[in-house]
């Protein structure tokens, strides 16, 4: 599994606190092992983000990403629920 970034995901992420980016780093490490482990709540989204999964980072941060081909994974977006879904 490869997995990249996106200018706006890069962006965003930035400027989440120390906390949050160190969470979201073993976040990674389990969607590695196992992108649907129950721990990370993976869904399908409608609408704006159709096309892309979300998962759980922490209580109220989320993770969007959609996959290219079989191998590939691209974070696209990360923030809280209402910085995302406004």
């Amino acid at each position: 599994m490869i997995i990249e970034t996106t200018k706006t995901f890069d962006k965003q992420y930035a400027k989440l606190n120390d906390k949050t980016k160190n969470i979201y780093k073993s976040r990674i490490a389990i969607f590695k092992s196992n992108p649907f482990d129950f721990r990370l709540h993976n869904h399908a989204l409608k609408g704006k983000y159709l096309g892309y999964r979300s998962i759980d980072i922490t209580g109220d941060v989320r993770a969007l990403y959609t996959v290219k081909g079989d191998i590939i994974i691209i974070f696209g977006f990360i923030g809280t629920h209402s910085q995302l879904y406004k």
